[in-house]
């Protein structure tokens, strides 16, 4: 037993070590928001699950900024500001987060829809939650100033745009970034009536297979090329797998071509003005929604007296923009840019500063892209630009490329080559990991396509070394005059920046060598795509009737590329290739005609020769629209 002294002693050392503690270690860190969780009724009596952060010492009056969103809100506070939100925090918000009705504790269904009936009253949909959620917050949500915003990405993009087709009037600012607007045409769902068989398939059992959660696929093999591929014909999804448990996918397979209810779906048929200030945000790389904000920007732009609708474009993948930097994508360097915090602190941020603070100054341009190739932001009074003068380079039979459209004396009019289902060509290099959650796709739109280029079923077209830069700004396209021995067919167009053999210097001594990997790191020749694209035959003279191709006659088919900014630097070459297959992103057309490609059989898949022309009557080429 101590004594009571020793006993005293050890208190006292005791006492003074916490106390030496206490004085070096710093102040708990201030709180930045209070969040609070309300359920906002909406006008058919739904709650909605909404997370209010008001910021700790506001200096005065805040506007709002309302994201609404399938994938969660906050449960607590942050104890940092979200790299995303950084420059925006900067100059004061409430920041406002909302789950969609059906989704974790938001009452009703999710439909995973964006149809908007404007002639119901009785309606409920994305655009009337957004209404009436606004109209609570405004009355409910202490200091606000009465000034709306919303933005969000993707799905969250999809929100903020709907609220265009009827937007609440203290609604006066919103960024739609990488929304879609008619999933069969494009984005996420198909590539004009061509289904995006993986992405489809498995970001419809991650919304709809749990409502409190989101939910992955479980494939039983890791490489899913092998595994669609042995899944064979896509009715076996259901048959093996989902058993009609989600509703989605249901309705993909049920509607193969452009009806009534595709056509509803694609709500951005009912936007015909800028209603709201707009800025629209789009990657050039987006893997998911590359075409949604440019046709939300040119329908805004059939009635826009105020000039508030806005495009800006970059070098990214989807969403890249909210990452900390954005300093490159896959190994493409953006020339020392953080591109992402670039577009945030110079475009986003002074956006909404402007109008739901009124400070700094209105955009003085329309459009604002990072430029690829170039790495550099330039600004646009039109989009696209007057001065981009449409250029032709055409497809030889020789394998080259050039602006010399073929002669009688060029030789064969056709290259061709046999495409087998049996066989297709991967988007990507394999194995081909699940599309979620691992998240390495992000980045195959700009995987070297050396992996393919070798492939017999793979056709390459290349030019000679560039003498001058090359700048094309704005819609490219590509016009094939193409056979197949089948009656039905898929054609992909890949324009393509290849690297010169010596553009990356070696980043090692010749004592030490290259460190591991070093060599698979390499620009050196790379194949960099700058726009693909695919076409399905079937729908080529009708996207709401399919129709059979005749057997081994030439047909044109028009495959736009989507708008681009990019410099095909002096020393590069650009090269075409083209294939019909482009799996499992895609899925395999039979190549025998069938009412539905959903409803096929194994024995319908036959391989089929397909022909390029590339002769004085049938030149095919592309389009480029070329800055001087």
């Amino acid at each position: 037993m101590r004594s009571p002294i020793l006993r005293l002693v050890l208190l006292l050392s005791v006492a003074i070590s916490v106390a030496a503690q206490q004085a070096t270690q710093p102040p708990a860190a201030k709180p930045l928001f209070k969040i609070q969780e309300v359920m906002i009724p909406v006008r058919d009596g739904v709650h909605l699950q909404t997370a209010i952060l008001t910021p700790v010492d506001p200096q005065g009056p805040l506007p709002i900024l309302f994201r609404r969103t399938p994938y969660g809100v906050p449960e607590k506070a942050p104890e940092q500001i979200p790299t995303s939100l950084k420059e925006l925090a900067q100059d004061g918000y409430i920041f406002v987060f909302q789950n969609l009705r059906g989704r974790f504790k938001s009452e009703g269904v999710f439909n995973l829809s964006s149809w908007v009936d404007l002639n119901d009253p009785k309606a409920t949909n994305e655009t009337t939650d957004a209404y009436d959620s606004i109209e609570w917050l405004l009355k409910n949500v202490p200091n606000n100033n009465g000034k709306v915003g919303m933005f969000g990405v993707s799905y969250d993009g999809l929100t903020t745009a709907l609220t265009l087709l009827h937007p609440h009037p203290a609604l006066m600012a919103i960024s739609e970034q990488a929304s879609p607007v008619d999933q069969w045409m494009n984005d996420d769902d198909h590539r004009f009536g061509a289904l995006r068989e993986s992405y489809d398939f498995e970001y419809a059992v991650m919304e709809q297979a749990d409502k409190n959660k989101n939910t992955h696929f479980d494939f039983e093999t890791y490489d899913t090329y092998e595994w669609y591929l042995d899944l064979g014909p896509l009715s076996n999804i259901n048959a093996k797998y989902l058993h009609g448990s989600i509703p989605y996918w249901n309705s993909s397979i049920e509607h193969p071509d452009y009806d009534d209810f595709w056509k509803k779906e694609a709500w951005v048929s009912q936007l015909h003005a800028s209603t709201v200030p707009n800025l629209n945000v789009a990657g050039f790389w987006d893997q998911e929604d590359p075409w949604g904000p440019w046709q939300i920007f040119r329908h805004a732009e059939e009635n826009d007296p105020q000039h508030t609708n806005f495009i800006v474009a970059g070098p990214w993948f989807h969403g890249e923009w909210q990452t900390p930097k954005g300093d490159q994508i896959g190994i493409i360097p953006f020339g020392g840019h953080e591109t992402a915090r670039e577009f945030r602190e110079n475009i986003q941020a002074p956006f909404f500063r402007y109008y739901l603070h009124g400070q700094g100054e209105k955009p003085a341009w329309q459009a604002s892209t990072f430029q690829s190739g170039s790495n550099t932001w330039h600004t646009y009074p039109a989009w696209p630009p007057k001065e981009a003068k449409p250029t032709k380079l055409y497809l030889h039979t020789d394998g080259t490329l050039s602006s010399t459209a073929p002669d009688a004396a060029s030789g064969p009019s056709y290259r061709e080559y046999v495409s087998d289902p049996a066989n297709p060509v991967p988007y990507r290099q394999r194995p081909i990991s699940p599309t979620y959650p691992a998240g390495d796709w992000r980045t195959w739109e700009v995987a070297d396509q050396r992996f393919v280029d070798h492939r017999p079923d793979v056709l390459s077209f290349t030019s000679e070394p560039l003498d001058h830069d090359l700048t094309v700004t704005g819609p490219l396209a590509a016009n094939l005059y193409a056979a197949t021995s089948g009656t039905d067919s898929d054609f992909v167009v890949k324009l393509i920046d290849v690297y010169p053999q010596d553009a990356q210097k070696n980043a090692w001594s010749p004592d030490e060598g290259p460190k591991p990997g070093q060599y698979a790191q390499s620009l050196n020749g790379y194949e960099l795509p700058i726009a693909m694209e695919v076409r399905r035959g079937r729908y080529l003279t009708s996207y709401e009737k399919p129709s059979a191709l005749t057997p081994n006659k030439p047909a044109e088919w028009n495959i736009p590329l989507r708008d681009h900014d990019h410099v095909f630097l002096k020393g590069h070459r650009i090269m075409v290739q083209i294939q019909s297959t482009w799996f499992p992103v895609i899925d395999r057309n039979p190549q025998k005609f069938v009412p539905s490609i959903y409803k096929a059989t194994a024995a319908d898949f036959v391989s089929a020769t397909q022909r390029i022309y590339c002769s004085p009557d049938l030149p095919s080429h592309l389009v480029l629209p070329v800055v001087p």
